[in-house]
């Protein structure tokens, strides 16, 4: 083939001269611009001439084409080539789909004249022979090269057999003696590691030898790399021993270790190699690959080496929405590791489509949850929707469907709105327009169909056909070419016009050659160059289209199509349509006035039930062809009939709320498009659509129906032609839960084993199929070494408990079991096979473990867990079992003991649980021998109370007969209530009576008694786990026979018995009141068994509305000692209370009254309501205060202390009637009696309050108690001379007693140790610490209140005390650095002002250890003494500056800089030099340590005149610049703190 083209290539260039453009080789091959751009103008010829060209590329190809080549030796000459317009090289399919290029080729002489008139060829002789001259000695050229070409390959041929032939000779004489030549692998050359920007690929290397030819896996991370697996990402070679693994495009993720292993029957090898992928930073070459960006907008996250596990919760379930209504799905998606910013992949799909956002579909992604909004539903988004989240790690997905009903229609009776509106093909002629029927018809048959136009960019819409149209597809015709249309259709019958469609998408009116140019500016590659004949120099009349039919034919039109003829001419080609009456020969034109311009063309206006034959004539500007071949006669009718009606629709129940429904498909239906399900309550003759939306599947799930009813149901088929008849109805089917058969058993484990059986047991399934487990099979397989034999039967009857032992067993052999669960639905799978169990017997002391573990009564803090005990007992019976507990996520150490003492029961409610925690149990069993082996691991299980739950609750009727009741309000038709007592059956149908109605059940007690003590408790089947219990104790027992005995013999209630009580004045009250109490009541007042009556004595009232009863006496007389009783009656109930007085009780009440009269008779004068008490502040302020009443102006209130008046208040001006005392930081002076005294014209009245002795310390110690509760944490500081611990306090009393202790022992103290207080802080010293110091120190305030001292602690060891003791040396060495830092002791004037020719002496105190190094600076340059200024540092104290003679170049800024290892101090000092006087003698100053100026012993005393207004500075500097003036760096030191002091003098010289 190669050949072919390179032969065609030359041809085409030497054909072509410079400065042609019509005849240029491709671009791809030339490198200019590709020739389908230049010759757009010949697109559509280029189309029509490959179509019928006879040396097209392929089976269709002339016979003068060959596989590998051309046979040039028959032309003698090529004929010329006349002017054309440019071709075109695309070629297309009949579909006008680009699939290649098309390559000309030049046709022979007489091939060419086999197509053209003699004429012709004699008009074409003078251009044919110049042409042939010049591509003679060209074709001589080539066929030299094409018989060296040949040549070449007949030697490589030879030299290849040859190759082959030494090659099976070596293979034969290895496999002759394979064990000598036989080695392991064995690595050549070892991959090496590479680094990699991302998007660059790499290339791994290896080169392995070995015999036989090892096998080469390539690993990352030691994890198989599958090249299928991950399409384009990697490749691998193998080839001659050299083995290689290329990487595409590397990502971050490709970051990892690389394995290859080399194996064969000798060995195995393997050879590492690293690769890391690295991320750009900042500006990269711009011819490196750019970095990989995320999709994140915020920033990149590496996935590499996390493992994403992804949950989708809160999910959307089945839906239902209205045309024209919005609809949002939504799921919460948890992805664990959480990382920010990290946004994984986010899918929705429609019925297997995935969906893009569009003006109808909304996508958001919140970074937790995931929505869908459908803006504006239609019947088209009806289906199954699907949401898939996608991470490194991998993907999840969750589906539901969502279903779209009509809107209401506009008018009554319309039938719904069509849907699925598309465009099925489309040309400049016309556009089929296609759609679905609705599955509402509006209860009358739809007549057809109106399709309506727009064009895009207007809103007007353009009716396309006059009468509605049944069949749902037809062709628009009158659209402007190249302009895009929207279509929507409307249903039509007899009540009126249905709702418009959904509109389609954009269509442009133009061949779909035309619209695969325009959507790409190039041509797709597809590896196949096509070689063609040249289309014709000159214009000339097209040839006969060929293979015409009818592709779509109904009763309104018909569609034809054919293929252009091979023989187009110059000019673009177009076509007439004819039609004739079948059996006749008159044949008419169609489209008389405006040819066709594509090759596809529909009919319309034809009488319905005539039968017509058509053909085709090309024409173009040289004339009109001949006709094609005509059809076979058509008959003007429906050719796609109604699909026939499915049949055997088949409902099965599925869920509370959904039916499965499945039929059989319709027979021999064409083109069918899916079906409709209909679904009609039975009786009520209402049908209703299920879908609104085709399903093209013969099994749907109907969603939406009513619980509890029944239903029928009906499917039609739908295709273009229609609607089909309905199916047969179903047979009626429930709605509820399906029945299935259950899921396997698990769990499979070992209770007991003897010598030839096993007891098993196994946990119930997860599934049971909606109906009861009526039993289980076992099956058993022995395995011998390993390998297992066939199942046996071990019971050919169901065992209802979860418990068998199989027996026929051989000692000390190995078994497998696997169980079937069974119910009304059949037998279930098998349960996985168990674990291989060894048949021999046990003989171990202990029991064995308990099985079926069940949990029920699961609340939000307990639950309760039932077992059964274990088969096998041991040496001893079982007496006791112990349950355990642990979180479900927590690590096997996490388990724990719920009883410490075993208990009798198979029962355990476990209390006191974490609400939504989740938790698993195990049980063990003991015997005298011990504890025997753990049960099995229960399942999970959540502690939270479901919503809905109820508990049992206890009754007593109006009989008193006892009850207990339970309602459950999610039961299941097949729920049942299932009492038991102690968690056990309830047998004795002698003792209680069961009633169940509705969802409602209780249990009647017929005679309680002890024998009715226990646990009750109430499980419901085929519910989540709805149970409950009521424990009824002895005690509830009497408390229940009570209510019921009163409920037989009724009494009345009374919510208080008789009582007395005290009025004012000492009157005595005798009361009770009843619950509920008639008007008909009666009351009788008894008297030690005499009726008393109301009197002067006695008075008595009776509040029927209340229920109160009352007798009130004046007062008690010692005759009144005795019973007193009041007797009740309200029709049959009665009931009685009497009240004992005698002995000391009545004594006592006979005093109270008594009291209670005197006590009437002193608060007729100012009296106190409250007497006087004391109170703490929590400022510890002692307040004394009483209430007091009936006061007026003129009453006066007195205060004393131990008899002493202190306090006196004439006018009371207080409203509250409280009067106080405050006593202020009280203290021992305080101690005393203190006494209040009221008084006025009426009376007065009496108060004390005695507060010494222990009265005292009880007031003390509620101080001290509000101070200790003040104190602080103790906290640890550090200072110069120590640690100290301290507290503070809200208020210190001298009182407090305070104790330090150390390791919980007071301290001594010592001048080490010291403890004290400053304001409100109390501390304690610890000076010059050590480690011995380190422990726990403790400030205890010793409160004698009865409830001990409070402490305050803190741990002075660890860190801490390090921290501390660092702190503590810093102190100190800052302290004698302080101390001993370089200091001017006394400062120096801020200003001198001196005469000229004075003599000036300054002399400053120095101090500092060690001796500080003095420097004396003028205008921050160093002075150096000579004679006319001495410098003096004397005695290591004082520091003198003399000039002897002071001229004004002395003027200028001083100072003086002394300076140790501690730091650095200076002063300095401006001098002023006015002009020369007389010398009346030497001026001199110092100042002392206190910066007094001194004035020196020469100066007269007349001339000494001082004004301090100057300031001496110790500056914060660092002493690099004076360490260099002095040139000595080694005293470099540190800094000193500033201060500001100011001196100034001045010197008169006169």
């Amino acid at each position: 083939m190669f050949g072919v083209e390179e032969h065609v290539l030359k041809k085409l260039s030497n054909a072509n001269p410079a400065g042609e453009t019509n005849r240029q080789a491709p671009a791809s091959m030339s490198g200019s611009v590709p020739f389908y751009r230049k010759h757009q103008r010949g697109y559509d010829r280029g189309y029509r001439y490959q179509s019928g060209g006879r040396y097209a590329a392929g089976p269709g190809g002339g016979g003068s084409t060959r596989s590998r080549g051309l046979d040039w030796s028959s032309q003698s000459g090529l004929d010329p080539l006349p002017k054309r317009t440019k071709p075109s090289y695309l070629a297309v399919d009949r579909e006008n789909q680009i699939i290649g290029y098309v390559v000309p080729i030049f046709r022979s002489s007489q091939e060419f004249a086999a197509g053209y008139s003699d004429k012709t060829r004699l008009r074409d002789t003078a251009a044919y022979m110049e042409s042939r001259d010049m591509f003679t000695s060209g074709l001589e050229m080539e066929r030299s090269e094409q018989i060296s070409r040949k040549e070449a390959m007949r030697e490589t041929a030879q030299r290849i057999s040859f190759n082959k032939t030494i090659h099976e000779h070596e293979e034969h004489f290895k496999r002759m003696n394979e064990d000598s030549l036989m080695h392991v692998p064995e690595f050549i050359i070892k991959p090496r590691s590479h680094t990699v920007w991302e998007k660059q690929s790499v290339r791994l290397h290896c080169t392995v030898s070995g015999w036989p030819d090892p096998r080469v896996v390539w690993y990352k991370n030691n994890v198989a790399i599958d090249p299928l697996a991950n399409a384009g990402k990697y490749k691998i070679e193998s080839k001659y021993s050299v083995h290689s693994l290329e990487i595409n495009r590397c990502d971050f993720e490709d970051t990892a270790q690389y394995r290859v292993s080399a194996m064969n029957v000798k060995g195995e090898v393997s050879a590492f190699a690293s690769v890391v992928v690295k991320r750009f930073k900042g500006e990269v070459d711009e011819f490196l690959p750019a970095p990989r960006r995320t999709g994140v907008k915020d920033g990149p996250v590496s996935e590499y080496g996390i493992t994403f596990q992804t949950h989708i919760v809160d999910k959307f379930g089945v839906s239902f929405g209205r045309e024209g209504e919005t609809m949002s799905l939504g799921c919460t998606v948890i992805i664990y590791p959480t990382l920010h910013r990290y946004q994984p992949e986010v899918q929705w799909y429609r019925d297997g489509i995935l969906l893009s956002p569009s003006k109808w579909n909304h996508m958001h992604w919140s970074g937790d949850r995931a929505t869908l909004t459908l803006t504006h539903l239609n019947k088209e988004d009806e289906g199954l929707y699907t949401l898939r989240v996608t991470t490194k790690s991998g993907s999840k997905t969750y589906s539901a469907y969502v279903f779209v009903r009509d809107a209401d229609a506009e008018v009554e009776g319309a039938p719904g709105a069509p849907l699925d509106v598309c465009c099925l093909d489309a040309n400049k002629d016309y556009i089929i327009v296609s759609w679905k029927q609705p599955a509402v018809d509006g209860g009358n048959s739809i007549l057809g169909y109106f399709v309506d136009r727009c064009e895009v960019g207007t809103t007007h819409w353009i009716q396309c056909n006059d009468t509605p149209i049944k069949f749902a597809r037809f062709p628009v015709t009158g659209l402007v070419e190249g302009r895009s249309y929207t279509f929507r259709v409307r249903a039509v019958n007899k009540s009126g016009m249905s709702r418009p469609s959904r509109v389609s998408e954009p269509v442009a009116a133009m061949d779909p050659a035309d619209r695969a140019r325009m959507r790409g500016t190039s041509a797709p590659w597809t590896g196949q160059i096509i070689v063609t004949e040249e289309e014709p120099a000159e214009g000339i009349v097209p040839g006969r289209p060929h293979e015409l039919q009818v592709t779509e034919a109904t009763r309104n039109y018909l569609v034809l199509s054919w293929k252009p003829p091979g023989e187009k001419g110059l000019e673009g080609v177009m076509y007439y349509v004819e039609k004739c009456v079948s059996g006749t020969d008159s044949w008419q034109r169609v489209n008389t006035e405006i040819p066709v311009k594509s090759p596809r063309f529909a009919l319309f206006d034809l009488a319905e039930g005539n039968s017509y034959c058509f053909r085709v004539r090309c024409c173009n500007a040289a004339g009109v062809g001949e006709p094609s071949d005509p059809t076979e006669a058509t008959t003007v009718r429906d050719k796609l009939d109604t699909p026939s009606a499915p049949s055997k629709v088949v409902p099965t129940r599925n869920t509370d709320t959904s039916v499965v429904v499945s039929w059989e498909a319709s027979l021999d239906a064409k083109e069918l498009v899916g079906y409709y399900i209909e679904a009609s309550i039975v009786g009520s003759n209402v049908w209703e659509p299920c879908n609104n939306k085709p399903v093209n599947v013969t099994r749907f799930i109907c969603h939406g129906l009513m619980t509890g009813e029944k239903y029928v149901f009906r499917v039609r088929a739908v295709n273009a032609a229609g609607l089909s008849q309905f199916s047969p109805e179903s047979e009626p089917v429930e709605v509820k839960a399906a029945i299935a058969s259950p899921a396997p058993p698990f769990g499979i484990s070992v209770l007991e084993c003897v010598r030839d059986s096993m007891v098993l047991a196994w946990k119930q399934p997860t599934f049971i199929g909606g109906a009861d487990i009526s039993g289980y099979f076992v099956d058993y397989r022995e395995v011998v070494d390993g390998v297992a034999g066939k199942w046996h039967e071990a019971n050919i009857r169901a065992v209802s408990e979860r418990a068998y032992r199989v027996t026929d067993l051989k000692e000390n052999k190995k078994y497998q079991f696997q169980v079937r669960a069974a119910n009304i639905a059949g037998v279930g799978i098998p349960s996985l096979p168990s674990d291989t169990f060894l048949c021999e017997e046990w003989t171990i002391a202990v029991p064995g473990p308990p099985h079926d573990l069940q949990l029920r009564e699961v609340r939000a803090d307990s639950m309760v867990l039932l077992w059964r005990p274990p088969v096998y007992q041991g040496r001893n019976p079982v007496n006791g079992f112990y349950v355990d507990m642990k979180e479900a996520e927590a690590p096997e150490e996490a388990w724990r003991g719920l009883n410490t003492k075993a208990t009798q029961n198979t029962f355990f409610k476990v209390k006191n649980l974490k609400e939504e925690e989740t938790y698993v149990f195990r049980v063990r069993a003991q015997n005298q021998a011990g504890v025997g082996k753990t049960s099995d691991i229960s399942e999970p299980v959540q502690a939270a109370t479901k919503p809905g739950t109820k508990e049992i609750v206890v009754d007593v009727d109006d009989d008193g007969v006892i009850s207990l009741n339970f309602e459950c309000a999610d039961m299941t038709p097949d729920s049942k209530f299932v009492w038991s007592k102690n968690y056990e059956d309830m047998d004795d149908s002698s003792r209680l009576t069961v009633e169940t109605k509705g969802n409602k059940s209780k249990v009647m007690f017929k005679s309680p008694g002890e024998e009715d003590i226990g646990i009750y408790s109430c499980m419901v089947t085929h519910t989540d786990g709805a149970s409950s219990s009521y424990a009824i104790s002895p005690d509830e027992l009497k408390r229940l026979l009570e209510i019921s005995r009163d409920h037989k013999f009724p009494t009345i209630p009374l919510k208080s018995n008789l009582a007395v009580e005290m009025l004012e004045k000492g009157k005595v009250r005798f009361w009770l009141q009843a619950e509920q109490i008639s008007a008909n009541a009666k009351v009788d007042y008894v008297f030690n068994d005499n009726v008393v009556a109301q009197g002067e004595k006695y008075k008595m009232n009776f509040d029927k509305n209340t229920g109160v009863v009352e007798m009130i006496m004046e007062s008690l007389m010692p005759e009144d000692e005795g019973t007193f009783t009041f007797q009740m009656q309200d029709g049959k109930a009665t009931n009685q209370s009497s009240l004992v007085l005698i002995g000391d009780v009545f004594k006592d009440l006979q005093k109270e009254s008594e009291f209670q009269r005197k006590e009437w008779f002193r608060k007729q004068g100012p009296h106190f309501i409250e007497y006087l008490a004391y109170e703490v502040t929590p400022e510890c302020c002692v307040v004394l205060k009483c209430k007091v009443g009936n006061i007026k102006k003129e009453t006066s209130a007195l205060w004393y202390k131990d008899g002493r008046e202190i306090k006196a208040d004439e006018n009371l001006g207080f409203t509250e009637g409280v009067l106080k005392l405050e006593i202020a930081q009280i203290s021992k002076k305080d101690a005393g009696v203190y006494e209040m005294v009221l008084k006025d014209d009426r009376g007065k009245d009496t108060s004390k309050l005695n507060l010494t002795d222990q009265c005292f310390k009880n007031l003390m110690n509620e101080v001290f108690n509000y101070i200790a509760n003040s104190s602080t944490p103790l906290k640890i500081t550090s200072t110069d001379q120590g640690i100290r611990l301290y507290t503070f306090v809200s208020y210190y009393n001298d009182l407090l007693p305070v104790t330090w202790h150390y390791k919980d022992s007071a301290i001594a103290f010592s001048d080490r140790l010291k403890s004290g207080v400053v304001g409100d802080q109390l501390w304690l010293q610890i000076s010059e610490p050590t480690e011995k110091d380190m422990g726990k120190y403790a400030i205890e305030f010793n409160i004698n209140d009865g409830r001990g001292g409070l402490r305050r602690t803190v741990e002075l060891s660890g860190q801490g005390y390090e921290d501390a003791l660092a702190e503590f040396k810093r102190l100190k060495a800052a302290a004698i650095a302080e101390k001993n830092r370089a200091r001017v002791a006394g400062g120096l004037p801020d200003v001198v002002t001196i005469q000229e020719g004075k003599a000036l002496n300054l002399t400053c105190n120095i101090s500092g250890d060690p001796l500080p190094q003095v420097t004396w600076l003028k205008n921050d340059r160093e002075l150096t003494s000579n004679e006319h200024c001495i410098l003096r540092f004397e005695s290591g104290k004082f520091a003198s500056f003399t000039i002897t003679a002071v001229s004004t170049a002395d003027t200028g800024k001083y100072s003086i800089l002394v300076k140790n290892k501690h730091g650095t101090e200076s002063a300095e000092f401006t001098l002023e030099v006015t002009e020369g006087m007389p010398d009346l003698g030497v001026t001199s100053y110092w100042t002392d340590a206190e910066g007094n100026v001194v004035f020196g012993a020469n100066t007269p005393k007349d001339k000494m005149k001082t004004a301090v207004t100057g300031m001496r500075k110790e500056s914060v500097a660092a002493v690099d610049k004076m360490d260099d003036l002095t040139e000595k760096p080694e005293e470099k030191e540190e800094v000193t703190v500033e201060k500001d002091v100011g001196d100034q003098i001045d010197i008169d010289g006169t």
